[in-house]
């Protein structure tokens, strides 16, 4: 596996919103092929449980808000300064469903500080620190909301997945001369625990799952193993570009 260019071993890996659905499948995807992981999320007894699901050594957690002033301070801190980070993920994220009308500033700032400004600021910081390395690779877990698709209701997250994508092609262009690659993926409708998918019958998930052309919603390991990729050396030529997995909803 070490000589494969999908090889991860070696590499030190940072996932925020590891604790369940597709943040906690990239932790899991990538220690499969080598990574150390250090998985971030809020709730400390589903990291717990990541970690119990990754296999490699030395992999570690670290309980962080992105809402909270210090998640800079405490992610970083967790990064030792000896090894300092070949990849992140990005897969932290939050949705609000409201009607244009009923769109209030919290909400609307809620979103894009976990969204878009806290990959933001906590990529300054690790800069900053020395804390990622020279040919690193970031990987954004976006959407086809954020500039493919939108929805009635769904004008926050689509906001603020838009204002991700900018950042990361922005930022791809900026770090290019540290050979710090930066992409970002776009799911469709994936099939989680603490999404709105979780609440409907299978059946119901089985009817909507046909205005996919490939019948059917992803799967969180689907997601992972475009972002292993996208940390893998075997992506050293990809750069600010936005990988779509939707099971082809986007060419209806």
């Amino acid at each position: 596996m070490e000589n494969s260019p999908f090889s991860l071993v070696g590499k030190n890996i940072l996932v925020t919103g590891a604790s369940s659905g597709i943040g906690r499948a990239c932790a899991v995807e990538s220690a499969k092929l080598g990574a150390k992981i250090l998985a971030s999320g809020r709730d400390e007894e589903r990291l717990a449980e990541t970690l119990s699901q990754v296999s490699t050594e030395g992999s570690t957690a670290v309980s962080a808000d992105l809402l909270e002033f210090d998640f800079c301070k405490k992610i970083s801190s967790a990064v030792p300064a000896d090894e300092p980070l070949d990849g992140i993920v990005f897969s932290a994220g939050m949705n609000r469903l409201l009607p244009v009308g009923f769109i209030g500033e919290k909400e609307f700032a809620a979103a894009m500080r976990v969204n878009a400004e806290a990959p933001l600021m906590l990529v300054q910081t690790l800069l900053r620190e020395k804390k990622i390395k020279r040919g690193a690779s970031i990987v954004f877990i976006s959407s086809i909301s954020g500039g493919n698709v939108v929805s009635p209701g769904a004008a926050v997250y689509s906001a603020t997945k838009a204002a991700a994508d900018a950042l990361m092609k922005t930022m791809a262009l900026e770090l290019a001369a540290k050979q710090i690659r930066v992409n970002a993926i776009c799911p469709g409708a994936v099939e989680t625990k603490m999404n709105a998918l979780a609440a409907i019958s299978e059946a119901q998930k089985a009817e909507a799952g046909k205005r996919y052309p490939l019948k059917r919603f992803g799967k969180p390991e689907e997601i992972a193993y475009a972002a292993v990729y996208l940390l893998s050396d075997a992506a050293a030529w990809t750069t600010g570009t936005r990988i779509v997995i939707d099971g082809g909803f986007t060419l209806l």
